[in-house]
C-alpha cells in the first residue's frame, strides 16, 4: 500500500478530522440557503489541511514552515467565520465553543511543529 508522508503527520490527521466535522456546518449553511458562506467556509476549512499537505512536498524546512503558516492563517479565518455564524444565529454557542477549543489545540500544534523544524 502506498502511503504519503502527510498521512503519517498527526497535525494533518487532526486537521482532516476537524475539517470533516466542520463540513457538517457547511452542509447546515447550505440547508438554510447560505450558499456563499458555505462555499467560503469549506474553502477555508479545507485550506488548513491542504497547506499542511502542500508543505510536506517542500524541498526545505523553510518552505514547509511557510505552508504551515498559511495553514495557521486559514485556521484563524475559520474561527472568525464560526464567530460570525454564531452571531448571525447559524450555529449555537455550544458548537462554537467546541470548535474553538479544537481549533485552538490544532493552532498550538501547528505552532509547535513549525518551531521544531530547523531552518538552515
Amino acid at each position: 500500500m502506498i502511503r504519503f508522508r502527510i498521512e503519517e503527520l498527526f497535525i494533518w490527521q487532526k486537521s482532516i478530522e476537524i475539517s470533516d466535522e466542520l463540513f457538517n456546518t457547511a452542509d447546515h449553511l447550505e440547508s438554510i440557503k447560505q450558499f456563499r458562506f458555505a462555499e467560503q467556509f469549506r474553502f477555508a476549512t479545507l485550506s488548513i489541511s491542504n497547506n499542511i499537505a502542500e508543505g510536506t512536498g517542500s524541498n526545505s524546512n523553510s518552505d514547509f514552515k511557510k505552508f504551515l503558516n498559511y495553514s495557521h492563517r486559514s485556521l484563524f479565518e475559520v474561527v472568525n467565520m464560526l464567530i460570525v455564524f454564531n452571531k448571525r444565529g447559524y450555529i449555537n454557542a455550544d458548537l462554537l465553543n467546541k470548535k474553538k477549543e479544537e481549533l485552538d489545540h490544532l493552532s498550538r500544534m501547528l505552532t509547535k511543529f513549525s518551531q521544531s523544524l530547523s531552518v538552515a
